[in-house]
């Protein structure tokens, strides 16, 4: 019995130990839960989509988007694509921000054993960027 918990508890351990799951991000100037985003592992690349709109009163269209995604449902969209673990953190990638339609380079940790998720996006270099914390849905 004793076993099996330990396998238990170290299954859910590695699951904390990585960036995929469902997170709910925030509205930058409001700080009110605005989406649920699923990022998924295939090959060691993460990629995330939006699940779910928590904010309604948004755009539920990305007209703002430059690239292929302009025009489409924010629900459903890829916003998060091309990271990769590097040591403690992931980096490597880019996101899109649905309400300004801007694509900036991304990078995550993992804070608070797995509870939190920090990212990091900017244009140029980390230093010229701003930091979100997400939180992992249960």
């Amino acid at each position: 019995m004793t076993a099996l918990l330990c396998a238990g508890g170290s299954l859910s351990a590695q699951t904390m130990d990585s960036i995929a799951g469902t997170w709910k991000t925030f509205d930058d100037e409001t700080n009110q839960p605005a989406a649920l985003v699923q990022i998924t592992e295939k090959n060691g690349v993460f990629s995330g989509t939006i699940t779910k709109l928590l904010d309604t009163s948004g755009p539920s269209i990305c007209e703002k988007c430059t690239d292929s995604r302009k025009g489409k449902s924010i629900l459903g969209m890829e916003i998060l694509s091309g990271l990769k673990k590097t040591g403690e953190s992931y980096s490597g990638g880019q996101i899109l921000d649905p309400d300004d339609g801007e694509i900036y380079k991304a990078e995550m940790k993992l804070k608070d054993q797995g509870a939190k998720l920090d990212l990091r996006a900017y244009i140029g270099i980390p230093l010229l960027g701003r930091t979100q914390t997400w939180i992992r849905e249960k």
